[in-house]
Parts: C-alpha cells; sequence; structure tokens
C-alpha cells in the first residue's frame, strides 16, 4: 500500500498527501472510478494537484479520512478517461534545443512527442492550463533560464515532466515546441476547459 497522509481543511474538506506524481494521479484515477460506480460517499468537488488530491464538502470526514488512510489503491488503469485528440504544429522556438537535450534530431523529437499519449495530471497556472503526463522521464527538460515575457496562446510546451498548452498569451518560461488552434478554454462552451484532469491527450500532426 502507498503511503499517504490524510490531513483535515476546515470543517468538510480532506487533504490527501501522496508521495509520487504517480500515485497521486492513481488515486485520483481510483477516486473518479468509484464515484462513477456509485461506491463513493458524497463529494462536492476532488481536485489534484502534483502530490496532493483535495476532497472538498465531505460529509463525516472522520470517517472518510481513516478510510482513505486504508484504500488499497490499483496501478493507474491505461486508456480510461475521455480522450481529446489536438492538432499541432512542431514549430515551436525551442523544438531545436528540446531535441538536443534529448540527444536526437528535430525529426526524432517530433516523433517522440507526437507518438505519446498523454494523461492531464492536473490544471493550474491559468484556466485551462493542464500539466500532462506520459513522455517519461528520459525526456524531461529544463524550464528556460530566461523567461519570456509573451508566450503566444495555444503554445504548446515542455518543463520537467510536464507538457502544457498555454490557454492565452501569458509570461512563460516552458520551452516551446509547437502550437495547436485548439482552443483551452472558453467561457460559452460548457465545460469552459477542454482538458480536464484524467483526460487522455494526444498530439496529431497537421496534414497527417
Amino acid at each position: 500500500m502507498t503511503a499517504r497522509r490524510v490531513l483535515r481543511v476546515g470543517e468538510r474538506a480532506l487533504l490527501v498527501e501522496l508521495t509520487s506524481g504517480e500515485a497521486t494521479e492513481a488515486f485520483h484515477a481510483e477516486l473518479l472510478r468509484r464515484r462513477a460506480s456509485g461506491a463513493l460517499p458524497a463529494v462536492r468537488e476532488i481536485v489534484p494537484a502534483a502530490r496532493t488530491v483535495l476532497l472538498d464538502g465531505v460529509d463525516a470526514p472522520d470517517v472518510w479520512e481513516r478510510q482513505l488512510r486504508e484504500w488499497t489503491i490499483p496501478p493507474l488503469p491505461a486508456r480510461v478517461g475521455r480522450s481529446v485528440d489536438l492538432p499541432v504544429r512542431y514549430d515551436g522556438p525551442d523544438l531545436a534545443e528540446v531535441a538536443a537535450l534529448w540527444g536526437v534530431g528535430v525529426e526524432t523529437a517530433v516523433r517522440i512527442h507526437s507518438s505519446c499519449e498523454f494523461r492531464v495530471a492536473f490544471c493550474g497556472f491559468a484556466p485551462g492550463f493542464g500539466y500532462l503526463t506520459g513522455l517519461g522521464g528520459r525526456y524531461e527538460v529544463p524550464r528556460r533560464a530566461t523567461p519570456r515575457t509573451a508566450v503566444p496562446a495555444g503554445s504548446i510546451a515542455l518543463a520537467g515532466p510536464y507538457t502544457g498548452v498555454y490557454p492565452r498569451s501569458s509570461p512563460g518560461g516552458w520551452q516551446l515546441i509547437g502550437t495547436t488552434d485548439a482552443v483551452l478554454w472558453d467561457t460559452a462552451r460548457e465545460p469552459a476547459a477542454l482538458l480536464a484532469p484524467g483526460t487522455r491527450v494526444r498530439f496529431v500532426v497537421d496534414g497527417r
């Protein structure tokens, strides 16, 4: 059983601390599975982050606190959750630098990234911005030494173990490898965010 801490947050919320990103994603997936099957007691909101999951609006938090520590969590299942394809042009200004960090050519870097199936681990930074996992540890890259003052909306970027897509123009220090015309955040749409925690994502090269 993966070690986890469960902390009270106010009167009706619990914060579950986990040991790794992988453990957090698996725990979040198990919460969603139990809720979908009716095996999860009522909870108003489930909010994952890099190493924590917040459960807000919990009835009988004392009972939950004990149960959540004792759950056995299976490994993160493959191909579970809604799937989204994002059209991409691999035209980012940092693509060649990323390829060099990976020790491959640009075409190989494009093939590596576009062949992965990603999963939204959690959202943050800006409305509609998802932190996508799936590349694997050997392809982690550092943030830029000097952040850009303005990153265009639709920019596809890498930092650490994550891929992300900027939903709007903003400052940013991630490595830019491509662009998409997909609308990540639209308040006229329900839901407004195209990507939510647990969503599976593939980047599809334009024209292929």
